[in-house]
């Protein structure tokens, strides 16, 4: 016969499985399929905000697309953040961790469907609602890792469960400013943003989370990948329509050589250095994770932009050429300036290496210039700048 079970304490009828945090130092520490997924729901999100965008600058309303599209990205991306530093310290991948992890997702599924609303006219009640589903789930998941640590470890896990539910009845309150008098509502827009990034370096204050440093940098990698995968899907579809409208592939093959090469060598740029080598404690860490905002925002509307250049030069943006340009090389350039203050910078030996990549961001700006070429003459320049980069490590690699 089976050994008989041991007795539940009394009024318990479903034991909650611990959750304790992982080490540092576990090898061969890589993403799950539960965190590839999360990924990929994400990116739903991404790819709404990007639509939005290409409408807004298509329409000649640049200045205010890209308000909002920043503001639609820090939800998406704080939440993605939260998420995966999160799962570095504490993934126990049991039934109750995924199926907390299944509410995230559908609270990102809900704010991807209020996405449109928000940009286009302010209205963040659907966003809120589906981010509040994100971060109270998230909550709960601090709030079992309290539940099973002492100490030190457990008053960060609590921190971070109060810090998290306080900010969202902030979010909540937003919804009651029905105007902006005064431009009320995004000053506590501003300040509620704040109040989020505050919540880790608070938290955290006399102890860190038990992240590791290769699993979160692989993280940030692969998302990295999936939002220049969504770039090239968006601008894909982009050409496609204008090519099945207009016929007018002379001027989209320059495009879409120029795009191309521009997603190859951000991807080629950002993989070229090791960063969890670089990443040895919070300090760095907070910067690095934080930075990130400017690279994925910044990956994804390379996608938006190539699909405003599409449609302009069909005659269906109204907007300049300048400006069509300007929607891909601006974003491409902040790309390559964040990557090189993130972590490219803190791997380069000398002087020549680390002008590389800032030169290369002022030069892709001047192509902004260059008509009806710009963009293939951006891809170019950062194609040039991937050639230059694996030229300069080799002369300064020592002989083996």
């Amino acid at each position: 016969m089976p050994p008989a079970a041991h007795p539940l304490p009394s009024g318990v009828l479903f034991p909650m499985p611990k959750m304790t945090a992982r080490s540092r130092t576990e090898i061969h520490r890589a993403s799950t399929p539960l965190e590839l997924l999360f990924d990929l729901c994400f990116v739903v999100s991404v790819a709404q905000a990007g639509r939005r965008l290409l409408h807004a600058v298509s329409e000649g309303h640049a200045a205010t697309g890209v308000v909002s599209y920043a503001a639609v990205f820090f939800a998406i991306w704080w939440a993605w953040v939260n998420f995966s530093w999160f799962a570095s310290a504490y993934d126990t991948d049991d039934v109750l961790y995924r199926v907390v992890t299944f509410v995230q997702i559908a609270g990102v599924l809900v704010f991807a469907s209020g996405v449109p609303r928000a940009f286009d006219s302010g209205d963040w009640t659907v966003g809120v609602a589906g981010y509040v589903v994100m971060r109270l789930a998230m909550t709960s998941q601090w709030l079992r890792a309290a539940h099973s640590t002492r100490g030190a470890e457990r008053r960060v896990a609590l921190r971070y469960a109060v810090g998290i539910t306080v900010v969202q009845l902030g979010w909540i309150g937003m919804l009651f400013l029905t105007e902006n008098k005064g431009g009320l509502r995004a000053a506590v827009f501003v300040v509620l943003v704040l109040a989020e990034l505050s919540v880790p370096a608070i938290a955290e204050r006399d102890r860190a989370t038990d992240w590791h440093a290769h699993h979160i940098g692989e993280r940030y990698g692969l998302f990295t990948i999936i939002v220049l995968g969504e770039t090239i899907a968006a601008a894909t579809v982009a050409v496609q329509e204008a090519m099945a409208e207009h016929d007018a592939l002379d001027d989209l093959l320059p495009l879409t050589a120029g795009g191309l090469l521009i997603v190859f060598s951000a991807w080629w740029i950002y993989f070229a250095v090791p960063i969890h080598d670089y990443l040895h404690g919070s300090r760095e860490a907070f910067v690095w994770g934080y930075g990130h905002y400017l690279v994925f925002g910044s990956a994804a509307a390379i996608g938006a932009g190539i699909e405003v250049a599409a449609e302009e030069a069909v005659g269906k943006a109204h907007v300049s050429d300048t400006v069509a340009a300007g929607a891909v090389t601006v974003p491409s350039a902040i790309f390559f300036l964040a990557v090189w203050a993130l972590h490219a910078r803190h791997f380069k030996r000398d002087l020549a290496e680390q002008l590389s990549l800032p030169a290369a961001a002022l030069a892709i700006l001047a192509c902004t210039f260059a008509g009806a070429w710009a963009v293939f003459a951006a891809g170019l320049v950062a194609a040039a700048t991937v050639a230059a980069g694996e030229l300069l490590s080799r002369r300064a690699a020592p002989a083996q």
